[in-house]
């Protein structure tokens, strides 16, 4: 099947803000049932969807069902790396992770082969300190829009002078 990229509910990646990459591609990510079940099992959800794929099927899903926050980790693996890439950032040793978002246009499966695209949507300030906010956006193989996360940290504070506290 080829399809159009769709977008998602955040629309295309647009430019953040300051200076340096605002908005990186990753993968692919390949979703797997062993990875999927040791999430399933670390978060404490016994469904047997996310274990067993005649389980998922016999819900209609094509292969083992990825719980709802999966995409999760790979978000953060994509967020990293665009984070490293900006070293007009500092500060970013020891942020708070403050929120997470998630949107999803269809679940996740084994078997799928992702591509993420992240963005740095915003950078304001918070008591001193940067608060940085994330987009990833998830597509399928066919470009199709999977889901979108959005994060925010809260990083290290800032001295008067904008430099970092050690």
């Amino acid at each position: 099947m080829t399809g159009r990229a769709t977008p998602g509910p955040t629309g295309p990646p647009a430019p953040g803000t300051g200076t340096g990459t605002d908005v990186l591609r990753c993968g692919p990510y390949v979703l797997d049932r062993a990875r999927i079940a040791g999430f399933a099992a670390a978060v404490g959800d016994p469904h047997p969807a996310y274990t067993d794929p005649v389980a998922a099927r016999a819900l209609g899903h094509p292969d083992t069902l990825a719980p709802p926050t999966y995409l999760v980790t790979l978000a953060a693996h994509a967020e990293d790396q665009l984070l490293r890439a900006r070293p007009d950032l500092p500060g970013l040793d020891g942020a708070v992770h403050r929120a997470q978002s998630l949107r999803h246009a269809r679940p996740a499966h084994a078997g799928d082969v992702l591509h993420a695209t992240v963005r740095l949507a915003d950078v304001a300030h918070l008591a001193g300190r940067r608060l940085l906010t994330l987009d990833c956006a998830f597509h399928d193989a066919d470009g199709l829009w999977v889901a979108t996360t959005t994060s925010t940290l809260l990083c290290r504070p800032l001295d008067p002078t904008g430099s970092e506290h050690p």
